[in-house]
């Protein structure tokens, strides 16, 4: 309803009424206490003109047309219906000219007969069922039954009837409405047999004609019908219903249950489980996620609450012991007008080809709004591919994220996808395809293989990010991804690579795509960590040499992309080592100035840098062209010296760094007299300083304190840690013993360790930052 305009007008209407003229008091709460005093609003502004008898006699008129029309299914009337309600036509013009807010008349063209209806169709609804409640409780006829006998009005005569069979036969026919056109007219018509409400309108109704033993009949009369497993739709209309009787036992029954965690739903009857959706389907928490796991991962509960699963945006089926069955259920929310769903994990059951086929036919219909698939190790073959990609291809099609890890598709499978993927309605954006089940087997002469790498030209073109860490590739994958990163038609913008052995030769082939004025690449992880540990274990210095000969080609590729201004994050950690007799080690830095000075984040940590390295970041903080806005150098073997180099870069005009990290850096007291001279300039736009398992002594504390306090200065965050002199010793030593860092540093001396002073984090709010 809240979703209606007229409702909301409504809504405003009345509350702006009640909040003006009204001192205390509760506000509308059920739907019939809203438009009560909607109409209440209506007839006290019509007073100044008509007396109250006619202001009365019009809203009966109004409410028997309402009646009438309803059972004919008409929102449209003409004057010849008017007639037949006994309204004269004549005065047609003063009905809606005194309500003017619930009754409308029209005239297309000056040929045409005049046309009325009432504003909204909620109106019409709650007008007939007080034209009902009020000729029951005047005449005690019942205007639900379909004939009205001349036995059935001696019966009225002789016996008083009695309301609970009226509320029954209106539940009844409800209930067998096929289109639920009688929902609401039911609601109006439970609500006004509340005493409270009756009093609301004592010029209407003047006899109550209800107890509170008879609604309590009709509540328990509506409680067996919830019970007897009606459909979703009308036994949440009947728990609206019982809302309107005030009664919400059932629901707090559900509630008290899922509060206390003893909610088990093996033991709930139907109109238990009723309860549960109604309940969640009013709680907007749980329609922004719904995880079946929470309730019982089984295959019946999930067909039970299918409702809340369609009302949901991201649904979390994984792990739920689901088999075929419940794909068609899902098929079916998937293309319903009314599904929210966006995003479904049906990770880990046994769906097999045919439950993802029949998923198939929902994602293909054009209601269907779901952008994000999984379907990791379902137990998918190829044959599921020819389905999915037929979605893929489908112009209606939303879905952008498609999960297929851990299937066995084989190279028929990628073969079927890759047709959906070259569609120009495809709008996939990443593909998980478990390719390390392709490379398991190379076949006869390699063909398979080769087959695969020329699929991958077409297959990713279309890609926006594309991750296949851990597939067992090796260099001869490059090849292929280096003409999908230069074709014109590539939306790559993320390539993970992680954990996959590429070796120099691949590495060469990758930056040729790099180098490409179509490239569109944005990251880039490669698993730098496979090549330093090929480093690390060699002994030979040229060796070492040629191992890192490859960082050449990667960064270069990535410097001739970046005219673009593309990347914006890289990592380039997992011990990364620079060796002192490397010939190629200043050609390298040389271009990390170029690399990183367009970059804004740069994440070092970790790679057993020394103070070498600190003066080529200290031109490109220094550069005017540079945008690194956060450096984090945690872990690496900078000492002083390193620290002073990098200081001159923070004392640029042109620097932008506003977060630096040092943390396990061996600085002293010297390194921080440098960035507290560095952090004296105006310009300086540093605001986070991490110094933390660093031994900066009783001076250096007291230079850093003084910025953090110096209005002048922009640092607001310092952050370090407090510990006794025996643990930060440990805690170094086991810091530098990961990196071996003593055999590194010839400034590091056991005298100095022992005369830490670290002190705790500060900020310029006083608060303290735990590390």
């Amino acid at each position: 309803m809240c979703h209606i305009p007229v409702f909301c007008w409504i809504t405003v209407t009345v509350l702006e009424e009640l909040l003006e003229t009204r001192e205390g008091g509760d506000l509308p709460r059920t739907l019939t206490e809203m438009y009560i005093e909607f109409l209440r609003f209506q007839i006290d502004h019509t007073k100044a003109k008509y007396g109250p008898k006619k202001r009365i006699q019009y809203i009966k008129s109004l409410a028997k047309l309402a009646f009438e029309q309803l059972q004919k299914g008409n929102l449209i009337f003409y004057e010849k219906d008017l007639r037949e309600s006994g309204i004269d036509v004549s005065k047609a013009s003063v009905y809606s000219g005194v309500f003017t807010e619930i009754f409308k008349a029209e005239r297309r063209r000056k040929q045409d007969d005049k046309m009325f209806s009432f504003v909204h169709l909620s109106v019409q609804e709650f007008l007939a069922a007080l034209h009902v409640h009020l000729t029951f409780i005047n005449s005690g006829i019942n205007l639900l039954e379909k004939e009205q006998t001349t036995f059935k009005k001696l019966k009225v005569f002789l016996k008083k009837p009695e309301l609970k069979h009226l509320h029954q036969r209106a539940v009844d026919e409800a209930l067998q409405s096929p289109n639920g056109h009688l929902d609401l007219f039911l609601r109006f018509l439970l609500g006004l047999s509340l005493p409270t409400n009756q009093n609301l309108l004592p010029g209407l109704l003047t006899q109550t004609g209800s107890s509170s033993q008879t609604n309590q009949e009709t509540v328990e009369y509506i409680k067996e019908k919830i019970s007897e497993n009606v459909s979703v739709e009308r036994s949440i209309n009947l728990f609206h219903c019982l809302n309107e009787l005030k009664d919400v036992s059932l629901v707090e029954e559900i509630q008290q249950a899922l509060r206390s965690g003893r909610l088990s739903t093996d033991e709930l009857s139907p109109a238990q489980w009723s309860a549960l959706v109604f309940i969640l389907l009013s709680s907007e928490e749980h329609l922004e996620m719904f995880d079946l796991k929470k309730y019982s991962a089984s295959e019946e509960v999930l067909l039970r609450l299918l409702p809340v699963v369609k009302a949901s945006k991201k649904v979390v089926l994984s792990n739920c012991n689901l088999s075929e069955r419940s794909c068609g259920a899902l098929s079916s929310v998937l293309s319903s007008q009314s599904s929210s769903v966006t995003e479904l994990d049906l990770s880990n059951n046994n769906l097999q080809d045919s439950g993802v086929e029949s998923l198939s036919a929902g994602l293909e219909s054009p209601h269907c709004k779901l952008e994000a698939l999984r379907l990791s190790d379902c137990n998918v073959s190829e044959r599921s591919c020819g389905a999915l990609s037929s979605v893929l291809s489908s112009q209606s099609s939303s879905v952008t994220e498609l999960d297929l890890s851990n299937n066995n598709l084989q190279d028929s499978g990628v073969e079927s996808l890759s047709a959906g993927l070259e569609s120009p309605h495809c709008k996939l954006e990443a593909l998980r395809s478990g390719l390390i089940n392709l490379w398991s087997g190379p076949g006869p002469n390699g063909v398979p293989y080769r087959k695969i790498l020329y699929l991958m030209y077409y297959f990713f073109s279309c890609l926006c990010l594309f991750r296949l860490s851990g597939c067992n590739l090796s260099e001869r994958s490059c090849g292929a991804l280096s003409s999908v990163l230069s074709s014109q038609s590539s939306s790559v913008t993320e390539l993970d690579l992680t954990n996959n052995n590429l070796q120099d030769s691949g590495v060469e082939s990758l930056s040729a795509g790099l180098e490409s004025p179509h490239c569109k690449l944005e990251a880039l992880r490669s698993g730098l960590i496979n090549l330093s540990e090929k480093i690390q274990h060699s002994n030979d210095s040229n060796e070492r040499c040629t191992d890192l000969y490859w960082i050449h080609f990667l960064l270069f590729g990535l410097y001739s992309s970046f005219s673009k201004s593309k990347l914006s994050d890289c990592f380039l950690s997992d011990q990364i080592l620079f060796c002192s007799d490397c010939p190629q080690r200043q050609k390298i830095l040389d271009l990390m100035y170029y690399f990183f000075s367009c970059l804004c984040l740069f994440r070092l940590s970790n790679c057993n840098l020394s103070e070498r390295s600190c003066g080529a970041l200290s031109s490109v903080l220094s550069s005017q062209s540079s945008s690194v806005t956060e450096l984090d150098l945690s872990n690496n073997n900078l000492q002083d010296s390193g620290v002073e180099s990098l200081s001159a870069g923070l004392e640029s005009p042109h620097c932008k760094l506003e977060a630096l990290r040092l943390s396990g850096c061996l600085v002293t007291e010297e390194g921080c007299a440098s960035l507290a001279s560095a952090l004296s300039f105006k310009t300086s736009n540093l605001r986070e300083l991490d110094l933390s398992y660093n031994h900066p002594g009783d001076s250096g504390e007291k230079m850093l304190r003084a910025k953090v306090e110096d209005p002048d200065c922009r640092l607001e965050t310092l952050r370090y840690r407090q510990t006794d002199r025996h643990s930060q010793v440990q805690t170094d030593r086991q810091i530098l013993s990961g990196t071996d860092r003593q055999t590194l540093s010839g400034n590091y001396h056991p005298s100095v360790a022992g005369q830490v002073c670290s002190f705790p984090s500060l900020s310029k709010t006083g608060s303290r930052v735990n590390c």
